[in-house]
This record gives C-alpha cells, sequence and structure tokens, in this order.
C-alpha cells in the first residue's frame, strides 16, 4: 500500500480533530479578550457543529463533479481562512462567524478525504489504509487540551488558530502532488431541495443537542430545534423516495453490512464519543487539575490507538470482522465504566494503564468499523456513503455529549446544585452502558462479513490447502 495517500489525508484531518477540541481549553481566554462570557462563547462551539452539519451532505456531490482531490485541496484551504479569522476576531459575532467559515471546511476534509482513499486503494488494502485514517480522529481529541492549554498559558489563544496554516500549506501542497486524480465528473444538477431538507435535518438535530445540552440558549430553543430536525429528515426520505438521482440516497441501507456498521459504529460513538468531555472535565473540576495536567494524564489513549495500528491488521484476518467488533466493542464499554470508579485516590499510574487499554480497543472497534461499513460500497455509490457516514458521526457525537453532559447536570441538581465525582461516575456508567449496545447490531452481521477486505477467509483457506492430504 502507498502509505504516502493515508497520512496526507490524517494531516489534514488532525488539524480539524486537534482544533475541534483544543478550542474548548482556551474559552476563558478568548472570551476575556473579546469581552464576553465563557458561556456565549460557546456558541462558537455550536456555529462549528452546524456548519459541519449543513455542508456535510454536499460534499459527496461536491467531490464527485469537481474532483476529489481538488475539493479536499480547497477545504484545507477555507478551513486556513477561517482559522486566520478566527485569530483577528474581535467580537463574539466574528468569533462564531469565523468558526462557521471554518465548519464549511472542515465538511470537506473528513468525507472528501475518506472517499480519496477508497479510490485510491484495493479492497484489501482498506485495512491498513483505515488504521493510518483513523489515527487523527482518536489522537487529536486528546493532544487537543495539552497543546491548547500550552499554548493559551506560555504564548497566546491566538496560536491555536495560527499553528493551522504551515500544517494547512504543507497539506495542500501534498495532496496536490501525492493525491491520484479519481476522473469523476458527474454532470448531474444538484438536488438543491434535498440539500436544503438534509442540512435542515443534521444541523436541527445538532444545534438542538448542543444547546440542550450546553447552558448557551434557553433549553426551549434546543428542544425546537431538535423537533425541527426530525421534521426535516421526514420530509427528506419521503423527497429521496421521489427524486431520481437525491444528494443521499437512503437505498445503500439496502447494504446489510453497511447499514448495519453504521448502525453499530453509531451507537458505540453516542457512549465512547463522550469520553473526551467527561474524562477532562472530571479531572480538573473533580481531581482539581489543570487543563495542562488532565491533558497530559488523557493523552495517554492516543498512545494506545497508535499501537493498535500495527497489529489490527493481523487481528482482523485471524478472527474477522463480526468477532473483533463483538470484543472490542465489549472491552471498550468495559473500561469506559472503570472510569468511573476513579477517584483522587486513585493511583495516577493505574488510571494511565487504564487509559492506554482504553485507547486500544476503541482504536481496534474504529478502525474495524470504518473498514467494514465500505468493504461491499460500490466505487459508484462511495461518495454518497462518506457523506452519510460523516453526518451521522457528527450527529451521533452531539447526542453523546448531551446525554453525558445532561447526567452530571440531573445528578448535580439532585446534590442540591453540588457538582461533585458521583455526578461524573453516574454518566460513566450510562454511556458505558450505551457503548455496550453497539454489541447488538454485529451479533446479527454475516460471519462472513468484510472477508474480502479482512483476508479472514482467505487466510483459512490459504491454510487448508497447504496441508498435505491424508488418505
Amino acid at each position: 500500500m502507498n502509505r504516502s495517500i493515508p497520512l496526507v489525508l490524517a494531516v489534514a484531518l488532525f488539524m480539524e480533530q486537534m482544533d475541534s477540541t483544543v478550542i474548548a481549553t482556551a474559552l476563558p481566554a478568548i472570551a476575556a479578550d473579546i469581552d464576553t462570557s465563557p458561556i456565549s462563547l460557546k456558541l462558537a462551539l455550536t456555529a462549528y457543529l452546524v456548519s459541519l452539519a449543513v455542508f456535510i451532505p454536499i460534499s459527496g456531490w461536491m467531490a464527485d463533479r469537481f474532483g476529489a482531490r481538488r475539493i479536499f485541496a480547497i477545504a484545507i484551504g477555507v478551513f486556513m481562512v477561517g482559522s486566520v479569522a478566527c485569530a483577528v476576531s474581535g467580537s463574539l459575532a466574528e468569533f462564531v462567524i469565523s468558526r462557521f467559515l471554518q465548519g464549511m471546511g472542515g465538511a470537506m476534509m473528513t468525507p472528501v478525504g475518506r472517499l480519496v482513499l477508497l479510490r485510491s486503494v484495493e479492497k484489501s488494502q482498506l485495512v491498513s489504509a483505515m488504521a493510518w485514517l483513523t489515527i487523527p480522529a482518536l489522537v487529536g481529541p486528546m493532544v487537543g487540551p495539552p497543546v491548547g492549554g500550552f499554548l493559551t498559558t506560555f504564548l497566546s489563544w491566538h496560536w491555536i488558530f495560527l499553528i493551522n496554516i504551515p500544517i494547512g500549506l504543507a497539506g495542500i501542497v501534498f495532496a496536490l502532488k501525492i493525491l491520484p486524480d479519481d476522473g469523476i465528473r458527474v454532470r448531474e444538477k444538484v438536488d438543491w431541495l434535498g440539500f436544503g431538507l438534509s442540512g435542515g435535518a443534521a444541523s436541527g438535530i445538532v444545534f438542538g443537542l448542543s444547546v440542550i445540552s450546553l447552558p448557551v440558549l434557553p433549553p426551549l430553543w434546543g428542544i425546537a430545534a431538535t423537533l425541527g430536525g426530525i421534521l426535516c429528515l421526514i420530509a427528506y426520505l419521503f423527497h429521496a423516495r421521489s427524486h431520481p438521482k437525491p444528494l443521499l440516497d437512503p437505498k445503500l441501507f439496502r447494504n446489510r453490512t453497511f447499514a448495519l456498521s453504521l448502525l453499530g459504529a453509531n451507537l458505540f460513538r453516542v457512549g465512547a464519543g463522550a469520553v473526551p468531555f467527561l474524562l477532562p472535565l472530571m479531572l480538573q473540576l473533580g481531581f482539581g487539575m489543570s487543563p495542562f495536567q488532565s491533558g497530559m494524564i488523557t493523552f495517554i489513549s492516543a498512545a494506545g490507538a497508535i499501537m493498535m495500528k500495527f497489529v489490527i491488521k493481523r487481528i482482523l484476518s485471524s478472527i474477522g470482522f463480526r468477532t473483533t467488533l463483538l470484543l472490542s466493542a465489549g472491552c471498550a464499554a468495559l473500561s469506559i465504566a472503570v472510569n468511573g470508579l476513579f477517584s483522587p485516590a486513585t493511583p495516577i499510574a493505574l488510571i494511565l494503564v487504564i487509559l492506554f487499554l482504553g485507547g486500544l480497543v476503541r482504536s481496534m472497534f474504529f478502525t474495524s468499523v470504518n473498514a467494514l461499513t465500505f468493504s461491499e460500497i460500490a466505487p459508484e455509490t462511495a461518495a454518497q456513503a462518506s457523506s452519510f457516514t460523516s453526518a451521522f458521526q457528527q450527529v451521533s457525537i452531539a447526542i453523546g455529549v448531551a446525554v453525558a453532559g445532561g447526567i452530571v447536570e440531573v445528578v448535580s441538581t439532585m446534590n442540591g446544585g453540588v457538582l461533585d465525582l458521583s455526578a461524573f461516575h453516574t454518566a460513566f456508567f450510562v454511556v458505558a452502558a450505551i457503548t455496550a449496545f453497539a454489541i447488538i447490531p454485529f451479533l446479527v452481521l454475516p460471519p462472513s462479513a468484510g472477508n474480502a477486505v479482512s483476508g479472514h477467509t482467505l487466510k483459512r483457506a490459504g491454510s487448508r490447502a497447504a496441508s498435505p492430504v491424508r488418505s
């Protein structure tokens, strides 16, 4: 496999993933500098998520119409412009608009980057390629807090956006030089009604859940936005049934492997995706650590994620996708539940070991499920499949954070408004249970699913062929 292709894509995706988490550490400093409150500034986080939700559905059509390599490079450029705009923002309105612009670039980078990978590697190489591409999603949220804390403390918050410029420039140069041109240019007009309904569905749900989970706006606004998003989703499904070329074709879900993989992945992400939100808060508010200290502890999960990259292909070829996903989902749920037992008296070394193992099994799950999701997707539907996957990912993460934040809020209210460790412990136990539900879709997954990608059956067949014939 040409490793330079997934590495180029991974660098750009890492920039996006780290940026989305590094800002959380710098919120108080940014708020003080632009004369607003940290609570109000969380509107900027919501604006970024809404922008992702709006523009992800059209990313597949853009890639097919103008070329995936070109759109990927343009997306990096848009993200860089948004980063500079964030760094020079002097008011809340300017910062929110700048984050929305950043989201437009981010919305194209992830699904289009994945699409480039799908069209650049053989099915038999997909697991290895996905292992490299999955790292940013696991490392970014862990690296973000310590990097944000360091830059904000020792330099200024502006640098958390300005560091994207050299990375982005290198990404554009290498993308245009190394990534292949897929040569696909469709001539169909964009489904504008479908774009409006799908964008309204995803952004309404993401915005609504973000408002509900964060005290930025009245909760009624969040409930109304979520219901509006659900209505748009229903309207889109009716629209897609009658449109000859819908922007996102629900017929993709007739592929059983794709449907079950997407369901299991998003159930898993609802639970496991809440960990980067809960763990730093518990370490800072419950243990009394600084943002930099908590970041240096949570970073160990990224080390586990990277270690798994070197063995995941061998694991899949030995036991197949179904067994790997069942095992990793169960172990990941257990590792999240153990977080609910941490206290200030827990030895740091023990916490590090558990977080390392958690990163290991989550990496095993994500790399496996990402490869399985696209294992039976035809090239002509790869763009839509990538857009579907990215859109559902944003919604599931928003649901996970909303659930975790809601549990912490409810438990602290029951404790008389006191936010203590019991609130975080309860949240960890609940999201661990949700993560465990990801096992259910894979129980009905055919044992042979994805064997052409994992090489599981091929390996067994080769072993039988090599064995001597007995009389």
